[in-house]
């Protein structure tokens, strides 16, 4: 195979004044071979490399011939320098060959960078799955699975791991509260690969909470002589999950894998997996292509966190990397939370994965008691509730709760008053200049715009010409400085972008946080306040309801049981209509709400039960990449729609079973786009979290 440039013009592989008979260009005979000279090309092994060139259209393997001097280090997964298109490239080696297929000239590898073996089979098989899945290339998919070298990593780590000690014995008391727990730790014990969905019931007992039932899964699976991966969202469910896994697998067996580590850092916690140094790992979705030995499970903790999508193309999933791996290397599979995302559900119903919940009178024994407030019609019974812009029914849950233990107030949104409305009729208030939307940033000076700075001093409604200003929703600072006043005496400690707690001391406080950076108490919650619930159900994305139960259940869990005084009040929530997310919340049945949403998707033709694909794009680019896109009969266009400032979208959408083959055209429509050099590139995403954003 030769290599082309992007005009489909061949380009020289072989190095100056070389041909492939031995010749040189100007026809003389090459010079005759001295002991330790490298053999002529035609006798020389060959490297099948995959080139980084960060071009769609050359998303294909090359052969270079392998010089003598990188005969034990260019072995397949080790990463070289290649010359293409002249300049040198960082490549991955694929496979050795002793005979290389292109009839043509080759080029010697430049030089082997790292002889470490650091891409390996089964990751490379992945990657391979994950790019055709999201229409991305293998370029792409390997710079997010493989950390860049660090040689003194490599130097400093010995390249054989030390012998471990023996398994500690430890009950798993956090599976034994699910009637089909214990026979999927056995079944992991005894080398089998089970696929379950996992709904953890709340605890506030660490050897009950969710860490624990990750890590009794991963000791199970090391019992079997095997390995396990853990992926969870963000760096402090990692720092959790490793106190759990220190207490059953004893010290030496796990490592921690995130972006956020050091370079030096990260590359070790890489290549202690690689080399066999421990038997777990943990991470962020960094570590879903951790190259680990045997791997025996993978798992991942709340599918729904927006934390497991990768920003960068082409933009996969955790999930579907986990399970691209488990389909490649016969691991089990695990994919646990508090709810169930319809991604989820739809595995669950495809018999992809099992359901293991638990029973309605284990869920009745652990949850707290819920209660919804309503949007604060009762302000004005209570003095105290209304300084604080609490419901009474809130501020008296809160007041008896302090005698007991700490109280947890979740608000929807940090900063002092990020969002403010008129008085009179409630439309949103808005920038005279550029139309964004009005806040306060502290208790002094007046509004401002969020997009542009612009201060508003004398606002006045467009819609009623009403001068007066409302808070649409409070921020966390706004609210702890009201809860401060409502209750004088009681500390207030706040938890956000910034400063976010790992845990709070026992006693009576308030804890002020936003979702996703609720500390957790050390004796749990006496009770948990969570604010502005329209806020989080009102927002203008298609998992709206998915999302506002994912965040509210994650802060209940946190909270005692009811039989040990727990209680929960959703404030700022309509009572006069039904809303399913609080139906599911008060019930503690997130089950039931992700089969119906996964019906209402199903219905409407939106992932997970159909392939959609998003390209944005100019007007022009995208009309264009439309035009060229051979979409299957089963599937539907819609747009090109305006989507932001001279941007453009459209969606395309085709049943789940067409999905593989509107991947491989759109694929193709990237790899034409970029042979052509067009300067106007369409991004593709496939089954993005919301099509519309």
């Amino acid at each position: 195979m030769s290599e082309r440039d992007g005009t489909g013009e061949q380009l020289p592989l072989l190095a100056p004044g070389r041909s492939a008979s031995g010749r040189s260009a100007t026809g003389r005979s090459a010079p005759r071979r001295r002991p330790g000279d490298d053999p002529p090309a035609a006798e020389r092994p060959v490297a099948l490399v995959h080139v980084d060139t960060g071009l769609a259209h050359l998303d294909r393997p090359f052969e270079y011939t392998v010089p003598q001097s990188a005969a034990h280090g260019a072995v397949p997964g080790a990463r070289v320098k290649v010359r293409f298109a002249g300049q040198d490239l960082d490549g991955w080696v694929l496979e050795r060959r002793d005979a290389a297929e292109h009839a043509g000239r080759l080029t010697p590898l430049r030089r082997v960078v790292s002889p470490e073996p650091v891409l390996t089979p089964d990751v490379l098989a992945a990657a391979r799955a994950v790019a055709d899945r999201y229409a991305g290339t293998l370029g792409d998919v390997l710079r997010l699975a493989v950390p860049p070298r660090h040689a003194r990593a490599e130097q400093a780590l010995a390249a054989e791991p030390d012998e471990r000690p023996a398994l500690p014995a430890v009950p798993a008391p956090a599976w034994d509260r699910l009637p089909a727990g214990p026979a999927f730790l056995r079944r992991l014990t005894d080398g089998d690969a089970p696929h379950a969905s996992a709904l953890a019931l709340p605890a506030v007992d660490p050897d009950l909470a969710w860490p624990r039932l990750l890590a009794d899964a991963a000791r199970a699976t090391v019992a079997s002589g095997r390995t396990a991966l853990l992926v969870v969202p963000d760096a402090r469910d990692v720092r959790r999950v490793e106190t759990a896994l220190g207490e059953v697998l004893g010290p030496g067996r796990h490592t921690r894998l995130t972006a956020d580590q050091g370079p030096q850092a990260r590359y070790t916690a890489f290549l202690k997996a690689l080399r066999g140094h421990v038997d777990v790992v943990v991470g962020t979705r960094a570590a879903a292509f951790a190259p680990l030995r045997d791997l025996g499970l993978v798992a991942w903790w709340d599918d729904g966190d927006d934390s497991h999508d990768e920003p960068r193309a082409p933009y996969p999933h955790v999930r579907r990397v986990l399970l691209a791996r488990a389909a490649q290397e016969g691991t089990g599979v695990l994919a646990a939370g508090h709810v169930r995302s319809a991604a989820v559900a739809d595995l669950v119903r495809r018999a992809v994965l099992r359901a293991v919940d638990a029973p309605r009178a284990t869920v009745r024994a652990t949850v707290p008691l819920v209660r919804v407030a309503g949007e604060g019609d009762d302000l004005e019974r209570d003095a105290a509730a209304s300084a604080a812009h609490l419901p009474s029914v809130a501020w008296r849950a809160a007041k008896d709760a302090l005698a007991a233990g700490p109280v947890l107030v979740q608000v929807p949104r940090r900063g002092y008053l990020p969002s403010l409305s008129c008085q009179d009729c409630r439309r949103p208030a808005r920038c005279r200049v550029c139309s964004g939307p009005l806040a306060l940033t502290g208790p002094q000076g007046p509004p401002a715009c969020r997009w542009c700075g612009r201060a508003e001093t004398a606002f006045t409604c467009p819609a009623c010409s009403g001068g007066r200003l409302r808070s649409s929703v409070v921020g966390a600072r706004r609210t702890a400085e009201e809860l401060g006043r409502a209750f004088p005496g009681v500390p207030v400690e706040r938890s956000g972008a910034g400063t976010v707690l790992d845990d709070v001391e026992d006693g009576p406080r308030l804890v002020v946080a936003t979702p996703g950076a609720e500390p957790v108490a050390r004796g749990g919650y006496a009770a948990a306040l969570l604010l502005d619930a329209w806020a989080l159900l009102d927002r203008p994305t298609l998992d709206a309801g998915e999302e506002a139960l994912r965040r509210w259940a994650a802060a209940t869990a946190l909270v005692r049981p009811a039989s040990a005084g727990g209680r929960v009040v959703v404030a700022g929530a309509p009572v006069h209509v039904s809303v399913p997310a609080l139906e599911a919340l008060v019930r503690w049945d997130p089950a039931w709400f992700a089969d119906r949403e996964l019906a209402e998707r199903d219905e409407l033709s939106l992932p997970p039960t159909a392939r959609l694909a998003a390209l944005t794009g100019t007007r022009t680019a995208v009309t264009a990449a439309l035009e060229e896109l051979a979409v299957p009969p089963s599937g539907s266009v819609l747009g090109p729609l305006p989507h932001g400032d001279e941007r453009w979208r459209a969606v395309v959408t085709v049943p789940d079973a067409d999905g593989p083959a509107l991947t491989r055209e759109l694929a193709a429509v990237r790899a034409r786009a970029s042979a052509r050099k067009e300067r106007d590139a369409v991004t593709v995403r496939v089954d993005p979290r919301d099509p519309t954003a």
